[in-house]
């Protein structure tokens, strides 16, 4: 009986210890060490110098992880953090450190009217502006991009990448003008020609704001190459209602079909094998993007990995979203112990 007992002591320890190391790492998760404001949430209007001006830009920070910091990068240009949310479960089940954040000329940030704003090379140094806000540096900084975002996240390695520990590109092919002709080539010819016909015509009258040439593209494209969920997200439908046209029009062109604003020539598809850092490229079956591309850039890449979402599309977080999470997770924990 002494035995038993003594047993059911030691057992009744151990689960008490292991209770209050997980509720310590639990408090310490939440901590965020900023005792001098009143809480908001992780939410921070971080300040950002320009050459027009100073502006501020809205992040929100999840999570205490000295380890890792992963920032989001939404695409677009000028959509916004909300139809990343779905990181928000995956992300803190994992403890990872996490930033949402919505860039400069984006709905919850500052939206200056200057068009001189609106290059990539402005937007690689917002970015390594709130990179020192948040405090990530080369041992434990991520960033994760999708779509314009992926874009972003690319240069900003090719300028930066002595800061950063690990590079995740979500359906972003390196080459405007290789998208453009996917798009034309193969996503085209998968419409039906007299819907394809009726969206070159208003294209080619430049009728963009015509009603009708949403009317063709939602259903016709959008929900077969951008998102496939039947009922899209409620996080996708308010990034969609909270778009900055001015600035989408002016660098992507007026829809994701193909590419025909200021980034229409952009291509840094040669310069990939100068990405040293550890590398994800995302593809997925029915994305805007090549899947192919995609894999071919993991291996231009010096440290390259492919991740292929089989039932996804250009929002494979989405669509096809345990395969997605868990290839990203997955990449993150291999960076992160050494062993990618």
């Amino acid at each position: 009986m002494n035995r038993i007992l003594l047993l059911l002591s030691v057992l009744l320890l151990v689960s008490c210890q292991k209770q209050t190391n997980s509720t310590t790492a639990l408090v310490d998760y939440f901590s965020y060490d900023d005792s001098t404001t009143v809480e908001s949430a992780g939410v921070k209007m971080i300040p950002i110098k320009t050459p027009v001006g100073d502006f501020k830009v809205w992040t929100k920070r999840f999570g205490s992880n000295p380890k890792i910091k992963i920032l989001l990068l939404h695409g677009g240009p000028a959509m916004t953090h909300e139809y990343m949310e779905c990181f928000e479960t995956f992300f803190q089940r994992e403890g990872f450190e996490f930033y949402e954040y919505d860039q400069l000329g984006s709905y919850y940030s500052d939206q200056p009217k200057d068009s001189t704003l609106w290059t990539t090379e402005r937007f690689v140094e917002e970015v390594e502006q709130v990179r020192k806000a948040i405090g990530a540096n080369k041992s434990n900084f991520y960033v994760l991009g999708n779509s314009w975002g992926g874009i972003l996240a690319m240069e900003y390695a090719l300028k930066y990448q002595k800061n950063l520990k690990g590079l995740l590109v979500s359906n972003m092919m390196a080459s405007a003008p290789e998208y453009g002709k996917y798009a034309d080539e193969v996503l085209a010819k998968q419409m039906k020609p007299e819907i394809l016909a009726e969206i070159r015509a208003l294209e080619a009258k430049k009728d963009f704001a015509n009603p009708r040439y949403m009317e063709l593209l939602i259903p016709n494209f959008y929900h077969e190459h951008l998102c496939r969920l039947k009922e899209w997200p409620d996080g996708l439908n308010r990034a969609s209602k909270h778009v900055n046209g001015e600035v989408y029009t002016m660098m992507q062109g007026p829809s994701e079909f193909g590419i025909s604003g200021r980034l229409k020539h952009w291509d840094i598809k040669n310069r990939l094998k100068e990405i040293a850092v550890p590398t994800l490229m995302i593809g997925a079956k029915y994305d805007t993007m090549d899947p192919k591309a995609m894999e071919e850039q993991s291996k231009l890449v010096q440290k390259g990995r492919y991740l292929y979402c089989p039932n996804g599309s250009h929002l494979a977080m989405w669509d096809d979203q345990k395969v997605f999470m868990k290839g990203v997770i997955e990449f993150v924990k291999d960076v992160d112990s050494g062993g990618f």
